[in-house]
């Protein structure tokens, strides 16, 4: 007992000088555990959340990037930015790439979504769990439906983030103690991939391509303020970080005249140079390349082997990065007929037709010009990309941030949080 204590120890060790200081917590039983609703996190977490100047019950966010299989708890620090705190392998979601549509379509949500107290289940049939939200504003507007939608144990999914029971034990009491300390409402970014250049140019000629741009306004909002962004709804469409001038956001209705705060603006604007600069250079270097995203079933299969000796009900998941692959536009054409010959879905005659003419898809299709770099008009819709770490640093540190610590980072309700300060009065000089 002493040798697997010290060994324990030794690797926790290890997970914490990773190259990105990002706790990646171990696989570990859990059968011992009584109270799993007030299971108190690991000594390590602790250790870790003290280290990265942060109080125990700050706020929190989540990110999940689809693709990857990952799920990151994001933990805000005393200066009020917040920092990954730790990463999870996701350990089966259904579907493919894309967000969710109709009940029973198997699709896990992608999209922007306020988690309360309210969403956790301690009763859960799966361990523990908590309710994404879906569906929220934006996919009530667009007639996207579905029901009990969650991230949580027994790592088995149809439509949801499904953990193994030791990694949901260690989120939900991320989430609870964040709510302890005074958070109404949790962020979840659910997202396709990591929304950078080279993959947004990898995933180009997707039939959700103008939706995931449209993500990725939010997913930068993030990247440059390392805080939640301010989600509104109006027109059908998601905004972000916009103060409205007049009127109220409906998430059906148009959108009132609305403005970025000028620090804000000026941010994004330049991490917009960068991304425009990466975005030409990886389109360039895939021309004539497609990306073959893999079925559920083809992740299944380079995972095999962990089913082996377990309960019927364990059914992980692989890396959709891992089982998909770049493919020459002729071959991406050859296998989808191939595909059609058996019987092939709508998503799939999309992608054919994106293979064997993407400008025509690119243009028309997406509706979008040629040129491009995968932005639209700034003061709604900013696109960038992660800059390298140094520059990233020195646009973080021109941004205003306020100077309390925000327990709450839901979109404003005209009745609840009609005399809350919103979040561009933190960028403003009023």
């Amino acid at each position: 007992m002493r040798l697997r204590h010290i060994l324990l120890l030794a690797c926790t060790a290890l997970m914490l000088t990773g190259c990105n200081e990002t706790l990646e917590t171990v696989e570990r039983d859990v059968s011992h555990v009584k109270n799993k609703v007030d299971y108190p996190l690991s000594p390590s977490i602790l250790a870790e959340i003290d280290k990265k100047n942060m109080d125990r019950n700050a706020p929190i966010l989540m990110r999940i990037f689809k693709e990857e299989g990952k799920l990151e708890i994001w933990k805000a620090r005393r200066d009020n930015r917040f920092e990954v705190i730790a990463s999870y392998d996701i350990c089966a979601w259904s579907g493919k790439l894309g967000p969710k549509v109709k009940e029973g379509d198997r699709q896990a949500p992608e999209g922007f979504y306020n988690l309360t107290p309210a969403h956790l289940n301690p009763n859960s049939n799966y361990y523990l769990a908590i309710n994404t939200g879906f569906p929220n504003r934006y996919d009530q507007a667009n007639g996207r439906n579905g029901t009990n939608l969650m991230i949580h144990g027994a790592c088995s999914s149809s439509g949801c983030y499904s953990m193994t029971d030791a990694q949901v034990l260690e989120i939900y009491g991320f989430a609870r103690d964040a709510f302890k300390g005074g958070q109404k409402t949790v962020q979840l970014q659910a997202l396709p991939f990591r929304m950078t250049a080279e993959n947004m140019a990898r995933h180009r000629n997707s039939e959700h391509y103008e939706f995931w741009k449209m993500l990725k306004v939010g997913y930068d909002n993030f990247e440059v303020t390392k805080r939640p962004p301010e989600v509104n709804v109006c027109e059908k469409k998601y905004v972000f970080n916009q103060q409205a001038e007049g009127g109220q956001f409906n998430a059906s209705a148009a959108c009132p005249k609305m403005s970025t705060p000028p620090a804000l603006a000026s941010a994004l604007q330049s991490y917009a140079k960068t991304y425009d600069v990466a975005y030409a250079k990886a389109t360039k270097k895939l021309d004539g390349m497609v990306w073959y995203d893999p079925s559920e079933a083809e992740r299944k299969a380079i995972v095999a082997a962990k089913r082996k000796g377990r309960e019927p009900a364990y059914a992980p998941t692989g890396s959709a990065l891992k089982a998909g692959r770049l493919m020459k536009e002729t071959e991406f054409v050859a296998l989808m007929e191939k595909k059609a010959s058996k019987g092939i879905s709508g998503q799939a005659a999309t992608a054919m037709a994106s293979a064997s003419n993407p400008g025509a898809t690119t243009a028309a299709t997406l509706g979008r010009p040629q040129n491009d770099a995968g932005r639209v008009a700034p003061t709604v819709m900013v696109a960038a990309t992660p800059a390298a770490p140094a520059q990233q640093t020195a646009v973080a540190q021109a941004v205003p941030v306020p100077a309390v610590n925000p327990l709450a980072f839901s979109a404003p309700s005209p009745v609840e949080d009609a005399q809350k300060k919103p979040f561009w009065k933190f960028w403003s000089k009023e």
